[in-house]
């Protein structure tokens, strides 16, 4: 198990993650975002090889459209 904090609220998962992975579990695929993992932004070409590992922090930021 690894508990990581996303956007500030602790959350638990039961195995490891990539952040490909995270962003299909959290329902934003295919969404307009940018993920910053420990303070780093994470370019998208790495979201599939970026491991979550414990103790991470994550900020998710999705992009939104209007007028």
């Amino acid at each position: 198990m690894i508990t990581v904090q996303i956007n500030g609220t602790g959350r638990v998962f039961d195995r490891r993650l990539n952040i490909a992975d995270l962003i299909q579990q959290l329902a934003l695929a295919g969404k307009k975002l940018a993920v910053e993992r420990n303070g780093a932004l994470v370019p998208r070409s790495q979201y599939a090889s970026c491991e979550i590992v414990d103790g991470d922090r994550l900020e998710i930021v999705v992009a939104v459209g209007g007028g």
